[in-house]
């Protein structure tokens, strides 16, 4: 039996990120010699602190357990036979933890699932991006082993400072989580909605504009569904969000009859994974998607969702949603089946298994060019 720690920021069940790139492989790869453990710093409780503007002192006290735990991971890193890391080991600039780590015995792996060589920083921290170094990405890449991208546009990213790096989808758990629930439409409504956060909420504005104009023609036979921000409001489209909760996710998802994805057509969105689009897909709720990034690999437009980018390609895309329930039936069916081949927990599982086991078929590949940073 093989010991992997996992080194990321949330507890378990708490961030997509990790629940659809690695926490939902954990039970397969139990059974296939690996004992997997997960070392985060981020609390419950913490959570209404580190995404909320101010609170500068209870951001200081998560910086500190931060500290601790890597320091808990540091004394123990040896007894693993792989460290992954999963964007980061620590939440500012630093690379300090993971030159130490790389002291260690254990094979290391770095995964990512967005562009967070570029600079990002929440509304709510802004004031704190001075502490973040975006730049540190490529040090950390070349520190590993091996690399998991989750698009091949990080892959490229990734490949010019390690030679092996694999493409890991971001991949839904079909079999046992997202299942649309068997339950009869009450209402005569089209629900359009979006899932996100309170730091990506400003994507799902985009869509504002569109979604005004399809107030106006369609009125009270549409309505929209806001989860992730239960602060975020908007008087003219009559929304109030809701939050997210684990326990209630698939049951508040499965009332969209159309799920929108809309983002900025910038290097940032490139990056991407298709996380929203992939949850809309796996329930047989048809997609409407920006049309840029891995969205273009994953829709095929008017088969499996649409792909728009005016705001009259998307106002129109919708309104031929809203008008037929066959085709959203149709779209929706298509739209799972994608999921099931390409980006579901199953397909993707074996593949997993196998680029962790080749860590231990190949020499070391870290790179020494960072090596005195």
């Amino acid at each position: 039996m093989k010991n992997i720690l996992y080194i990321a920021s949330h507890r378990s069940d708490r961030a997509p990120g990790q629940r659809f790139r690695f926490e939902q492989y954990f039970d397969y790869l139990e059974q296939n010699g690996y004992h997997c453990e997960l070392s985060y710093y981020i609390s419950e409780k913490d959570d209404k602190y580190l995404y909320t503007e101010g609170y500068y002192g209870h951001k200081f006290l998560i910086l500190m357990k931060a500290v601790l735990q890597r320091l808990r991971d540091l004394r123990r890193a040896s007894r693993f036979d792989v460290l992954l890391i999963h964007r980061e080991a620590f939440l500012i600039g630093s690379t300090f933890f993971e030159r130490r780590f790389r002291k260690s015995k254990a094979k290391m792996v770095f995964d990512f699932d967005d562009s967070i060589f570029l600079p990002d920083t929440s509304d709510a921290n802004r004031k704190l991006k001075w502490l973040k170094n975006p730049d540190k990405t490529g040090k950390l890449i070349a520190m590993c082993d091996m690399v998991f991208a989750g698009n091949s546009y990080l892959a490229r990213y990734a490949s010019q400072f390690n030679p092996n790096v694999k493409i890991v989808p971001t991949t839904i758990n079909t079999t046992d989580v997202h299942k649309k629930p068997d339950r009869v439409k009450k209402e005569n409504t089209v629900c359009i909605g979006w899932t996100g956060s309170i730091t990506t909420i400003k994507h799902f504005e985009l869509a504002t504009p569109v979604l005004i104009k399809l107030k106006e023609k369609y009125g009270d036979s549409i309505r929209i569904k806001v989860i992730g921000d239960e602060n975020y409001r908007n008087k003219e489209l009559d929304i109030k969000g809701i939050a997210w909760s684990r326990e209630n996710e698939i049951d508040e998802l499965s009332e969209f009859d159309i799920g929108i994805m809309p983002l900025p057509d910038d290097e940032w969105s490139k990056g991407k994974c298709g996380l929203k689009g992939l949850e809309y897909m796996a329930l047989e709720i048809p997609p409407v998607l920006s049309r840029v990034g891995v969205n273009v690999e994953i829709i095929q437009d008017g088969v499996n969702g649409y792909l728009a980018q005016s705001n009259e390609e998307w106002l129109e895309k919708i309104s031929r949603l809203i008008e037929s329930e066959e085709l959203r039936v149709k779209m929706g069916k298509e739209a799972l089946k994608t999921v099931q081949e390409k980006y579901s927990t199953d397909s993707q599982k074996k593949n997993y298994l196998k680029y962790l086991n080749e860590l231990f078929e190949v020499k070391d590949n870290r790179q020494n060019k960072y090596s005195d940073l």
